[in-house]
């Protein structure tokens, strides 16, 4: 009879179990038969245990493929909830023009919410655990920042002119490709893995750790896109039964929900003192959700419709739009001297949730020129700023 493994093996294969049962009980119950809290409470879990194992696949697959390539294929498994709501709402938008409002205040709230929830509390977190003034992040991320910083500039236009169309899409598209080309070629670095990603790298071959890695990412990438929907549907339900504003619910619930998979992953990134990995997939999710989502938008409405028309805007969804890029404008130059302090966090995430209490149109407007005021006032007397700002844009990965 073999000796027992040690209890710190017994650890390991015990959070990894319990990630892997987490999504069972949503993947193997009758949606029928629960109540919407029910489905909350057990979607919920399933989201959990799989933002678990999507951390440990991506720890793996970084022995095989750059890290960038990594972060974007966490990126867009741990949306896809996102894209799936609002494709639908596009698609919708086609028979009902009230659904291209819910489009655009689905993809707004859920970039708004990236920056200025997910991106502060990754970095409070990190320096909290590291007991650092800053997270310093890694130069090879500039290769997301200069893809974000051309799509936050592209993204201005479609405010000014009021429509979504298919040029946007196509420039948005041509965007995205081009980051996911620069990225297969990106860095690649040597990480000590801990945990359940330690213990199968020690147990396996090469081949065995690819294969644990495409495992993980599949039954996670399935147990999320089967989950978030009805968590995010769940969660609107319940406000309705708390009377709580639709628009609002759209904005900011239904998003909050379908981004849970990747603030967790971030944070658990964070938690293990790897801040930097979790502040980079933040990044890269910014990146792909403000060009591929955003150009993918006006053409689902367009397939739907039959024609060859943009998504169309009214003044509300401008405002948003405007002021979404007005956020990712200053997020963007805050973090291009790759110090991340903990006043910049706490800047983005008071300007954010300040505006969440005041809805009026007005109010959204002056919001997105202080947004644009502080950048300009950081770009001028911030040379450092200004310096890399520049160097980001002339970058050639």
């Amino acid at each position: 009879m073999s000796a027992p493994a040690p209890a710190s093996s017994f650890r390991v294969l015990a959070w990894l179990g319990l990630a892997l049962a987490l999504p069972l009980p949503w993947l193997l119950a009758d949606p029928a038969a629960l109540g919407h809290g029910s489905v909350a409470l057990v979607t919920g879990l399933a989201i959990v245990g799989s933002a678990f194992l999507l951390s440990w696949s991506v720890e793996l697959a970084e022995r095989d493929i750059p890290q960038s390539m990594a972060l974007l294929v966490l990126a867009l498994v741990s949306v896809l909830p996102e894209y799936a709501v609002d494709l639908t709402f596009a698609i919708k938008a086609a028979e009902d023009p009230q659904y291209a409002h819910y489009a655009v205040a689905n993809m707004t709230g859920a970039n708004r919410l990236l920056i200025g929830f997910g991106w502060s509390s990754v970095v409070l977190l990190a320096c909290w655990r590291a007991h650092t003034p800053a997270l310093l992040i890694p130069a090879h991320h500039n290769l997301e920042m200069r893809f974000l910083i051309y799509a936050t500039l592209y993204s201005f236009t479609i405010p000014i002119k009021g429509s979504l169309n298919l040029v946007d899409a196509a420039v948005l598209l041509v965007l995205f490709f081009w980051y996911a080309f620069e990225a297969s070629k990106g860095h690649r670095e040597e990480v000590a893995m801990v945990g359940p990603a330690a213990w199968i790298e020690a147990r396996t071959t090469n081949r065995g750790r690819r294969g644990a890695a495409i495992g993980l990412l599949v039954y996670a990438t399935v147990a999320i896109f089967l989950s978030a929907e009805p968590f995010a549907e769940s969660l609107v339900e319940l406000g309705h039964g708390l009377q709580i504003d639709e628009f609002l619910l759209v904005q900011w619930v239904a998003p909050l929900a379908s981004e849970s998979p990747e603030f967790l992953i971030a944070l658990m990134f964070a938690w293990r003192m790897r801040g930097d990995v979790g502040i980079g997939a933040l990044i890269s999710s910014k990146v792909n959700q403000w060009t591929l989502l955003v150009g993918a938008l006006p053409i689902a409405y367009a397939v739907a419709s039959g024609a060859w028309v943009g998504l169309p805007l009214d003044a509300r969804q401008t405002e948003e739009l405007l002021l979404t890029s007005a956020q990712s404008l200053l997020a963007a130059l805050l973090v291009i001297d790759l110090d991340f302090s903990r006043l910049e966090a706490v800047l983005l995430a008071a300007a954010f949730s300040v505006q969440l209490y005041f809805p009026d149109a007005a109010v959204r407007q002056a919001f997105a020129y202080l947004y644009v005021a502080m950048f300009l006032l950081l770009l001028v007397y911030s040379p450092e700023r200004r310096k890399a700002f520049f160097q980001v844009l002339r970058y050639h990965a």
